[in-house]
């Protein structure tokens, strides 16, 4: 049909839903136990606002569901491909997924979690394994000094501690 037929009111813009954390293709998408509970209580609350929408307007309420649901679908493909590791099942003596790191860069004392990319988060001090810190430092261990390559820029790096 011409569009020359149709509402202008019925031409409305699709809704952007916005993308989640990126992983790379190829990548497990690993997660803590805490990871996979944070994602389960996304999906909820998802699911309630779905169910809880009072939107009277057509458009906006049609408008409104196709968002949640682009949500909710892209939500379930990282509840599907998600992997939980267990931080307490790593090795302890170097830097694995679910480590907390204390490190010295710069002169500067820093300490964060290595987590899954859903999770991270870098005012709660965590940070996604697929950074290139934390890619970085994996299999370092208490004690161990290298350099940190940023483009042009190369930063030395101790590793002052490692819990889980």
């Amino acid at each position: 049909m011409s569009r020359g037929f149709v509402k202008e009111s019925d031409q409305e813009e699709p809704p952007i839903i916005p993308p989640r954390a990126s992983l790379p293709d190829g990548v497990t998408n690993y997660v803590t136990p805490q990871g996979k509970e944070m994602l389960r209580e996304e999906k909820s609350k998802l699911e309630k606002q779905r169910a809880d929408l009072t939107i009277q307007d057509d458009t906006e309420r049609r408008r409104e569901l196709t968002v949640i649901d682009g949500k909710l679908k892209l939500l379930d493909e990282r509840l599907n491909s998600a992997q939980v590791l267990n931080p307490e099942q790593q090795n302890k003596s170097e830097i694995r997924f679910g480590a907390h790191v204390k490190f010295k860069m710069n002169g500067s004392i820093q300490d964060f979690k290595i987590v899954g990319v859903d999770e991270a988060n870098i005012k709660e001090k965590k940070i996604a394994f697929t950074s290139p810190l934390a890619m970085a430092m994996t299999s370092k261990k208490k004690g161990d000094n290298f350099e940190f390559k940023l483009s042009q820029d190369s930063r030395p790096i101790e590793i002052l501690g490692i819990n889980y």
